[in-house]
């Protein structure tokens, strides 16, 4: 079927966290572009399948260990990717985040370091800290309009003995680097040489570009996979964020063990969503045109900011976005104050997106944009902003600025 992408649906009253949980001091009316899930309608199949168990009238303790499920996650993996997946290496997590801190906990002590590429994912270091591990940062180096990693740093932190792994987030967010196997390679080749393992954060890794192909670690280094585990979940992809439910691939039997006692001894986290389970049955089996069509979207979103940018931020540049549905766009040529385009952007042009800084002080001056939205939200954002800056150019703050548009409901 064809989807319609276009006309904007309203989440207010739903409670969700992206429009119900806005960022403190916005305005009421504010663009809220900040939280990583769609404001695009899910795949017809889904919801089908969905309505359908609701008619089953019955939502009982659900297992996860069934081959129904993991003949669809396999099939998706080897399908898109030519990736195969020993069922018995697939582990259930409510979300990708929860899935990292069960890892912490079972491959750490407290007072370990752990590696991560600022400006990353925030969680990260949330997590970490969190959990009273040390975040130890390898920092991305910016080279031209994209990243790049820091192999030579990288060795450094591996080097360390107090350091025990690496978090690896793959597609990158929020710079949306997918990495080249070369790279990938790279990064496999420091961790064997100091005998260290990699958490893969592979979320974003069916969201690359039209003529981007992304890399599945495990794929790319069998021969290392004692060593790394893969994160993969279907909530960035279908948009089912909410449903919360991650796969995770673990093919060391002695991490299974751990995991096994953390997560379902000590936590008794066993059973899954119902619904989660049908949703992900529905998107895995029957998902591959609506993702077509929602890939094509969002493509042509980044391409609209693209020139948008050109014609009217010159001094802004956005950077090269080869997976994702979150620009990462340089702002510091009008506003290299973080605090200052803090406020710019919310307060003043009411825009709630993600603040660069907090993805690391690498991040400063840079806001990140998450463009799975309508296209008349996403040409309303670019004009709040084009707006803004020109009046903050002339006048500077606080002086409100007069919106461009009605907020489109």
């Amino acid at each position: 079927m064809k989807y319609d992408f276009d006309k904007p649906i309203d989440r207010t009253g739903t409670h969700s966290v992206k429009c119900d949980a806005m960022p403190s001091g916005v305005p009421q009316d504010a663009l809220s572009l900040w939280v990583a899930d769609m404001d695009l309608p899910c795949a017809q199949p889904i919801l089908d399948a969905l309505h359908q168990r609701i008619d089953r009238k019955i939502f009982g303790y659900t297992l996860y260990e069934n081959d129904e499920l993991k003949d669809a996650v396999t099939g998706w993996y080897q399908r898109h990717f030519g990736w195969i997946i020993d069922k018995s290496d697939l582990f259930y997590s409510p979300g990708v985040v929860p899935a990292i801190a069960f890892l912490i906990n079972c491959l750490t002590e407290e007072g370990d370091g752990i590696i991560i590429q600022r400006p990353v994912y925030y969680p990260f270091t949330d997590t970490i800290e969190a959990n009273s591990r040390k975040v130890v940062n390898s920092p991305l180096l910016r080279s031209g309009n994209t990243y790049v990693m820091d192999f030579a740093d990288l060795d450094e932190k591996f080097a360390e003995e107090k350091n025990k792994g690496m978090i690896l987030c793959s597609p990158h967010n929020p710079v949306g680097r997918v990495w080249t196997e070369d790279e990938l390679c790279k990064v496999v080749e420091i961790a064997k040489k100091y005998d260290k393992w990699i958490i893969s954060d592979e979320i974003h890794s069916d969201l690359t570009r039209s003529n981007i192909v992304h890399t599945p670690l495990l794929k790319l280094a069998p021969e290392y996979s004692h060593r790394i585990i893969a994160c993969t979940a279907p909530s960035k992809t279908f948009n089912l964020a909410g449903i919360q439910f991650s796969n995770i691939i673990i093919p060391n039997k002695e991490y299974q063990k751990k995991w096994n006692h953390f997560v379902s001894n000590r936590f008794s986290l066993g059973f899954c969503n119902p619904f989660g389970l049908t949703a992900i049955l529905a998107a895995y089996t029957q998902g591959d045109d609506w993702l077509t069509q929602v890939k094509a979207y969002i493509d042509s979103n980044i391409q609209y900011i693209e020139a948008f940018v050109a014609e009217h931020l010159p001094k802004a540049q956005v950077i090269n976005c080869q997976a994702t549905y979150l620009v990462w766009i340089d702002l510091r040529g009008y506003c290299s104050d973080a605090k200052q385009l803090k406020t710019l952007m919310q307060k003043e042009a009411g825009l709630a997106f993600d603040e660069g800084y907090i993805f690391g002080e690498e991040g400063a001056g840079y806001e990140r944009i998450n463009v799975a939205a309508p296209r008349c939200i996403i040409e309303e954002c670019m004009n709040r902003m084009k707006n803004a800056i020109e009046h903050y150019e002339k006048t500077g703050l606080p002086d409100p600025i007069k919106k461009t548009l009605p907020l489109h409901k």
